[in-house]
């Protein structure tokens, strides 16, 4: 049986890795993608992690990784389909065995959320795109749509620019909500347009992406806008979907958890972008991977002082009973 079990391989699963090892728990990590790192690695460019400035989300990602490696932590290729409470352990049901644990860390991220428009699905893959960094090289010398106003779509239209043609930053509201140093740099940058309070309808084309049918608010029109690619950068849903006995979630999909990572269920923690959090960043996931620790040490402590207190019954000292 493990100590702890850590689902996910982001920048939270791999900080609590890191610190199951070092506080020498027998520490597992079930990944169901066998590339750790989470979103970082769709991030061209990680400006605000101290003391790696301007470090690429894949290299990040693989130093993460590689720290939980020299730690010695165990890392399995597995999807969790269900948890199981058994109260002094858990039970994870994967699509290839099932794993016992006294406590669990959940650090499954979330994923990118869809648009939902007709087109968006039929050319995925053929111009429709969610990361900027993974398919950016195929647009060199074209025009492309950056969808969404936060700090990603402005990385992503910055990154973009750098070889594209054209890009088009279209936002549903009047002014973006990412950083202002982004929005700067954005404003700056001569091969960038913004489109402000307008929505994209329709993807259109036939083998590829061809067209955008965009509608502006506030003008109440319709107008085509002839483009190559279109990235999608509307946010994010949290990977919370497909595993069933989970923790309570709130609204959102989001596993209701504290900065301690405690959940409704004793010995089930959460870190990361999986949790009810207000800023979600690496380094906030990061020390919710630490923090998540932490609060499974401390409660496998406590269980451990409680057996032992139960199986010895009060006023009778121990080594005076043999």
């Amino acid at each position: 049986m493990y100590d702890v079990i850590i689902v996910g391989s982001g920048p939270a699963g791999l900080a609590a890795a890191i610190y199951g090892k070092r506080a020498g728990l027998q520490t597992v990590v079930l990944e169901k993608n066998p590339l750790s790192g989470g979103q970082i690695l769709n991030t061209y460019e990680v400006d605000n992690y101290p003391g790696l400035p301007l470090i690429s989300g894949m290299e990040l990602g693989n130093k993460f990784r590689q720290h939980a490696d020299e730690q010695g932590a165990e890392f399995v290729t597995a999807e969790v389909r269900e948890i199981r409470d058994h109260g002094t352990y858990k039970e994870l049901l994967t699509d290839h065995q099932t794993y016992e644990t006294r406590t669990v860390v959940l650090a499954m991220g979330a994923a990118h959320r869809m648009l939902g428009v007709p087109g968006e699905q039929e050319l995925s893959g053929m111009g429709v795109s969610y990361c900027a960094t993974c398919d950016g090289a195929f647009f060199r010398g074209r025009s492309v749509a950056v969808v969404g106003g936060g700090d990603v779509a402005l990385e992503d239209a910055l990154f973009l620019a750098r070889g594209c043609e054209k890009v088009y930053l279209i936002h549903r509201r009047d002014q973006f909500r990412g950083a202002a140093i982004l929005q700067q740099r954005v404003l700056e940058t001569e091969n960038i347009e913004p489109v402000y309070d307008t929505v994209v309808e329709e993807i259109c084309g036939e083998d590829a992406v061809e067209s955008l049918q965009l509608y502006n608010k506030k003008e109440d029109k319709r107008s085509s806008l002839a483009v190559q690619g279109v990235f999608i950068a509307v946010g994010i849903v949290p990977n919370t979907g497909q595993i069933k006995g989970l923790p309570d979630l709130d609204e959102g999909g989001y596993i209701i958890a504290g900065e301690d990572g405690v959940t409704s269920i004793p010995g089930i923690f959460a870190a990361g972008d999986i949790r009810t959090k207000a800023l979600r960043q690496v380094i906030t996931a990061t020390s919710d991977g630490a923090n998540a620790i932490a609060s499974a040490e401390r409660y496998i402590y406590e269980h451990q002082t409680a057996k032992k207190t139960a199986d010895c019954p009060s006023g009778v000292d121990r080594a005076d009973s043999v």
